[in-house]
């Protein structure tokens, strides 16, 4: 298949820090690439040189099958963004953004109208289409903001955190929107915490670290480099994690992923039952209280904790980002 978006050796800094330090992507033609990583790994600044947002110091990358340095005004005719932090006016309502945004798409008044209807009600907004957006929650600017991308029903969509902020109920929806654009031939580069995000939307998975790509593959690839099954736990109080990944070092067969924050740790087991049993009676002999404990197939959660040494939060700030329609033909 062709690759819709490709980078080679994307590198960009900032004084001193190396924000990529040359990173390779590639996004097949209507499939979803989740790009995973801590923050300030390097996710929205390659998210920002993909949509022609900023420059790389070196490297090359294509979308649509145009080079973004020297085809930047048809690379965002070609493309929707929707960034961390919305893009909307706040003293225009609802129906007043979204069709201003197809104006600018050079829809036609008429047009750019109809398009912004269908768009409220495709994002449960149609009742509060009339109101001005500073009386919006946050999970309404943040479907606002998602539906000003598809205004021009873009081909290729670059989606930077797009459900943060949302209640779970909304993030679902979203989830529905996302597949069906890509059911409709869509590309889509997904940023995202949340780890379940990626597992089900994502074709494929890059897990950006430092700057570089760390590992890349299927869902079930990343999962399968962990082995089968794990024991899992919770311990009670900080102060025994260490004692806890002694014991644990013992039942299991690998090593013991630990998550000092979350007190989780994490260990290959084989015979899962065996080694769960083995494992409480070593814990209670020892006077460790644990808060949860189970046996599981591998996560992604698992994945990230191996590769970048610390679990995802879904609670971490989001990284900086410009407050635009990014989108938008100039």
């Amino acid at each position: 298949m062709t690759a819709a978006i490709s980078a080679e050796g994307l590198v960009k800094t900032y004084g001193t820090v190396r924000a990529l330090d040359g990173v390779d992507l590639a996004v097949e033609e209507g499939t979803v690439l989740g790009l995973l990583g801590p923050n300030g790994a390097g996710k929205t600044t390659a998210v920002r040189i993909l949509s022609t947002l900023i420059k790389a110091d070196s490297g090359r990358a294509t979308v649509g099958g145009f080079d973004v340095r020297a085809h930047p005004d048809a690379v965002r005719r070609i493309m929707g963004l929707s960034g961390q932090f919305t893009a909307v006016d706040e003293y225009l309502t609802g129906r007043e953004n979204l069709t201003m945004f197809g104006q600018l798409y050079h829809l036609g008044r008429k047009a750019a109208k109809h398009r912004a209807n269908e768009l409220l009600e495709e994002f449960s907004l149609s009742d509060a289409g009339d109101r001005v957006v500073k009386t919006y929650s946050g999970g309404m600017r943040r479907r606002l903001d998602l539906a000003g991308a598809l205004v021009a029903r873009p081909k290729i969509l670059f989606l930077d955190e797009p459900t943060t902020g949302l209640d779970p109920r909304s993030r679902l929806g979203m989830w529905d929107v996302i597949s069906g654009l890509v059911r409709d031939g869509a590309t889509v580069l997904l940023t995202t915490q949340y780890l379940e995000e990626a597992d089900q939307l994502a074709d494929r998975i890059s897990v950006v670290d430092h700057g570089k790509v760390i590992a890349e593959g299927t869902a079930d690839q990343l999962k399968d480099q962990m082995g089968g099954e794990r024991l899992e736990l919770v311990v009670a109080d900080p102060s025994r994690v260490e004692e806890a990944r002694t014991i644990m070092g013992e039942v299991g067969s690998g090593e013991v992923l630990v998550d000092a924050h979350t007190r989780r740790l994490s260990v290959p087991v084989q015979g899962g039952t065996s080694a769960l049993v083995d494992a409480v009676r070593r814990l209670d002999a020892g006077g460790v209280e644990v808060q949860d404990m189970g046996v599981r197939r591998p996560t992604l959660d698992d994945v990230f904790l191996a590769l970048t040494g610390h679990a995802a939060s879904s609670d971490d700030q989001p990284s900086d980002d410009l407050p635009t329609r990014e989108g938008a033909p100039v």
